[in-house]
């Protein structure tokens, strides 16, 4: 609140005890009451809103949400995205919601295969939970005669080197002249490279 309430009062009532006591309690509680229509306000969209708020939308639409793996940002992605699918469908779209629930573009494409009605979505996502919404995500968006492909690929790269060495063995022993622990057997040479 801008102003205490006393300073609305008239003059003689700002030197009464009673009166300053009661406006300061009442500056209070209309402090508070300005914070919850403010978290109200806030709570009316998705983005904004608290996690009381979120967990209740979530309930609504029937989404059992692990608070332990799930982050509040990514729980109201999937709140944006569930309200979010209307038809019409294309492959665009799809391709549009894709990207908005993987976070970035390029981590989930989608293609079609227009002659043998086959929908192959390439997904490059680890996140499980992130993972299921884009699996409720295309069986919500996918017309019924196309079949779902989902092939998963990582962007990590693998190097492979490899090197060849030549490891000679001087024999130091003949059969049967070899005193146990007092002369080695053969004697190691350098390695060469191949």
């Amino acid at each position: 609140m801008a102003e205490p309430l006393i300073s609305y009062l008239p003059p003689f009532y700002q030197d009464v005890r009673e009166f300053v006591t009661l406006t300061e309690t009442e500056d209070v509680e209309f402090s508070a009451l300005s914070a919850a229509v403010a978290r109200l306000l806030d709570d009316q969209f998705i983005m904004t809103s608290n996690e009381d708020a979120i967990r209740r939308r979530e309930r609504m639409l029937g989404i059992l949400a692990d608070r332990g793996s799930e982050t509040l940002s990514f729980r109201r992605v999937r709140l944006v995205n569930r309200y979010s699918t209307k038809p019409p469908f294309t492959l665009t779209y799809l391709q549009q919601r894709l990207d908005f629930v993987a976070g970035a573009p390029g981590l989930a494409l989608a293609d079609i295969d227009f002659q043998e009605l086959v929908l192959t979505i390439l997904v490059g996502v680890e996140n499980a939970a992130v993972l299921k919404e884009i699996e409720h995500t295309i069986h919500g968006i996918k017309p019924a005669n196309l079949v779902y492909k989902p092939i998963t690929f990582t962007s990590e790269s693998i190097g492979i080197r490899d090197q060849a060495f030549s490891i000679g063995l001087d024999r130091r022993t003949l059969l049967g002249s070899w005193k146990l622990g007092v002369d080695p057997i053969a004697i190691r040479r350098n390695e060469v490279a191949l």
